[in-house]
């Protein structure tokens, strides 16, 4: 893998979470970030980082930080939209209309925000970059409960796919990448749920039980090899990162 030592990402909803990991190894490999999320991110990720507060639903808010961040360390090498919601949990005959359109808003129009922000920044220096947009095994398939969630992360593949079709000549890498499963507040949340608004629940009380996580750090490394280690890229846009070695420190 080439040098990371002074490029230059862009983490949104990197306040908690796998965000949060991300700044955090990406910061200990020398990176200079430009972190975003609903609230001003806290985090120890080194003397090299930007943080706002900013609302991924806001186009000219993501053009405004992206702005920012290359005028502070210059252009921008990769972009991660992390920045997502779960909710509404429950089946589709119990869901507001307005619940799901705010996931929608949320999980489809941020990444698109970003995406877009990113792309136009790119154009500045002609073209090239990473841009990573975070999905799940959720776009794979249907889960009872998940409506929202699922039709989100099956979009962000699609979004992603296109634009990778659509800005391969200009030299730009494109991948939706899903995580595996990561202990976060999320996750908290799923365990949480009845079983009668989310039947699958206990699989993931027993992902739990047993500790079958990927840290934080651990998803950080495989995407730092997907943006920087072009002889270990896959060739498909959509890639799921494998689940984390025994051995992995």
């Amino acid at each position: 893998m080439q040098d990371l030592v002074g490029k230059v990402a862009v983490i949104t909803g990197a306040s908690r979470g796998l965000g949060l990991g991300m700044a955090r190894q990406f910061g200990a490999r020398g990176l200079k970030l430009g972190l975003c999320s609903r609230s001003v991110p806290a985090v120890d990720a080194g003397p090299g980082f930007v943080a706002a507060a900013l609302d991924v639903r806001d186009s000219d808010a993501m053009d405004r930080f992206a702005e920012r961040v290359a005028d502070h360390f210059g252009p921008i090498d990769l972009w991660i939209n992390n920045a997502g919601v779960l909710e509404p949990v429950g089946p589709v005959r119990d869901t507001f209309p307005a619940e799901f359109e705010a996931n929608l808003t949320t999980n489809v129009g941020g990444v698109f925000n970003g995406t877009r922000s990113f792309l136009r920044h790119r154009d500045s220096v002609d073209g090239g970059g990473v841009l990573i947009n975070i999905s799940s095994g959720a776009a794979l398939a249907g889960r009872a409960g998940w409506a929202a969630y699922c039709a989100s992360k099956a979009a962000v593949d699609r979004i992603t796919e296109t634009v990778q079709l659509e800005e391969r000549a200009r030299g730009l890498v494109a991948f939706s990448v899903s995580p595996g499963v990561v202990d976060t507040a999320m996750q908290e949340l799923i365990r949480s749920t009845p079983e009668e608004r989310f039947p699958s629940v206990g699989d993931f009380i027993a992902l739990k039980d047993h500790e079958k996580f990927n840290d934080p750090a651990y998803v950080a490394e495989q995407i730092l090899t997907l943006a920087f280690d072009p002889a270990n890229r896959p060739e498909q846009v959509v890639h799921r990162i494998a689940d984390q070695p025994p051995d992995f420190t």
